[in-house]
């Protein structure tokens, strides 16, 4: 089986990936073609997430600073030629909080030549979840994927609610679940 290599900053984030299976990288020690060859022997996967969006950072010595063309610029170089990007990752039409004037109207310095000189496919746009919501919750249901576990679910009540936002925002390894009834279990 081809590895799942999951390339973060955060080295929370990194040990949720590596507790189901995941070959894991930490971009903040610098370029991810190297880490990435260390793992298979080539600098390049077939295929490549962003997950990140807008708000990612650079890597290496860098990685402390806001860069949101990164994390697209990077995958562009690390895919095989004939590989494909998925998209994700939440880039807006405007972000009045923005680097610079670019990054301020959602413009971002993209290497498309590259893009097009690998022949790299792109999917991006929000998650079409109605489009996987049956499959999904199948599996769930057998058992066969534990998305909770991976992704490693948090309920939280409506009064901690601040605080869960704010944790995340801080880089928390958990995705909060809003629990205002109590009606999920720990």
């Amino acid at each position: 089986m081809t590895p799942r290599i999951v390339g973060d900053l955060n080295e929370e984030r990194l040990a949720q990936a590596r507790s189901f299976g995941c070959e894991t990288i930490d971009v903040s020690k610098g370029d991810p073609g190297e880490q990435i060859e260390q793992i298979l022997g080539v600098p390049e996967v077939d295929a490549g997430v962003d997950a990140v969006g807008f708000e990612a950072r650079g890597h290496g010595s860098d990685a402390s600073h806001e860069a949101p063309a990164t994390v697209l610029n990077s995958l562009m170089t690390i895919t095989a030629a004939g590989g494909a990007l998925g998209i994700p990752g939440l880039y807006v039409t405007g972000d009045p909080g923005g680097i610079d004037e670019a990054a301020k109207t959602g413009s971002l310095s993209l290497r498309l030549g590259l893009g097009w000189a690998k022949s790299l496919s792109f999917t991006t746009g929000q998650c079409p979840v109605m489009k996987y919501n049956r499959q999904l919750m199948t599996a769930i249901l057998h058992d066969k994927v534990q998305i909770a576990k991976a992704v490693n679910a948090t309920p939280i009540t409506l009064e901690d609610a601040p605080q869960g936002y704010a944790d995340f925002d801080a880089g928390a390894a958990k995705k909060y679940v809003l629990n205002p009834n109590g009606y999920i279990s720990n």
